[in-house]
């Protein structure tokens, strides 16, 4: 079957084409349905912001490496104990491309996140079919298209953030990055009864989006001074809640300097593996008592994704198709920014 993978590594907008990472179709082999498996035909599976950083390498340079991760499709086929779900050939399904074992010291101990066991069923999902475990698969409601499903991933990291972020109704919030996850976050926060809440974010676009999903204020970091528009939005109190959607080096500095005494600021986002920050440890650690934090994939957050999906204002995801075939101007697009979300459709024919 086909898959698209990296097949060489480097920057996907490297000027020079001798050093730039490559994207393209490959001979896969398909995966065999084990006893307690679900066989999807994939319809479609969104880019995420990680996988330029794939591409660079951060998970390894032996190429050729897999792609895609935020699926949507059809059963095609089951194992004969995958039942517990109660899935059938032909359901419309979106997945977590993470299997957690269960068993393990970590998800024994309520932290999935860092189960010891995750690469058995790392398979990539930018695919014609994947096979995933039964306990990552989960069955679409009716009023969810596949095109918006493949979006359940990303909305469960949305969900992971709000669940870190500890949020209380009327606290004033600021998200830094208004990239997918950034405004799945937004939607979210502004249900939760969010104040002065604002997007930083340079793309004049996705400012807009932002406002139109509810947020009050927006700042351009390229025109404008954060910190000082910041104060000004909140009388000089700060943020009580800071979230960096961005995995932006240059934009990640001055968030401590925006979160409010005794406020929360989470760092959201994949960033260079080589990437270090400074931070005034007196300052905002003790003085200010900020809690800082970040979080790594999304556990025990697929369900209430699942039920969110038909709440959120999905129609600005989903507006750029390109074929598995044209995967290589799919991520040409993506790194042009000039959508919200870029869709690989897998398979054609499925709605």
């Amino acid at each position: 079957m086909k898959v698209a993978a990296i097949t060489k590594i480097g920057s996907l907008k490297d000027p020079d084409p001798s050093k730039r990472g490559r994207v393209e179709l490959i001979d896969y082999p398909e995966q065999e349905v084990g006893p307690e498996d679900v066989k999807i035909r994939v319809a479609y599976c969104s880019i995420c912001g990680s996988d330029p950083h794939v591409a660079e390498g951060i998970f390894g340079t032996d190429v050729p490496i897999g792609l895609g991760h935020e699926v949507s499709g059809v059963v095609e086929a089951l194992g004969e104990k995958a039942t517990k779900k109660g899935l059938k050939v032909g359901d419309r399904v979106a997945a977590n491309f993470l299997r957690f074992c269960g068993t393990c010291y970590y998800c024994q101990n309520g932290q999935q996140q860092f189960c010891e066991h995750t690469d058995e069923y790392h398979r990539p999902g930018m695919a014609e079919y994947v096979v995933w475990h039964e306990s990552q698969v989960y069955k679409l409601p009716d009023n969810v298209s596949l095109k918006e499903g493949c979006l359940l991933e990303p909305t469960a990291i949305a969900v992971r953030a709000m669940d870190k972020m500890g949020h209380k109704v009327g606290s004033r919030v600021a998200i830094c990055g208004g990239g997918p996850i950034g405004q799945l976050a937004l939607q979210m926060v502004k249900m939760y009864g969010a104040t002065y809440l604002t997007m930083i974010e340079p793309v004049a676009e996705r400012r807009e989006i932002a406002l139109s999903f509810g947020a009050e204020y927006v700042i351009d970091p390229a025109t404008q001074d954060v910190v000082e528009e910041a104060m000004r939005i909140t009388g000089g109190l700060g943020f009580d809640v800071v979230l960096d959607a961005s995995g932006a080096p240059a934009a990640v500095g001055n968030l401590p300097r925006i979160t409010a005494k005794g406020g929360t600021l989470l760092y959201g986002a994949m960033y260079p593996g080589d990437f270090t920050m400074p931070l005034n440890l007196f300052k905002y650690c003790y003085f200010n008592e900020l809690t800082i934090s970040g979080f790594y994939v999304a556990p025990y957050a697929f369900p209430r994704a699942l039920q969110l999906l038909p709440r959120l204002n999905l129609k600005p995801f989903t507006a750029k198709v390109v074929p598995l075939e044209r995967v290589a101007e799919a991520y040409d697009v993506h790194m042009s920014s000039k959508y919200l979300k870029v869709l690989v459709q897998c398979n054609e024919g499925l709605e």
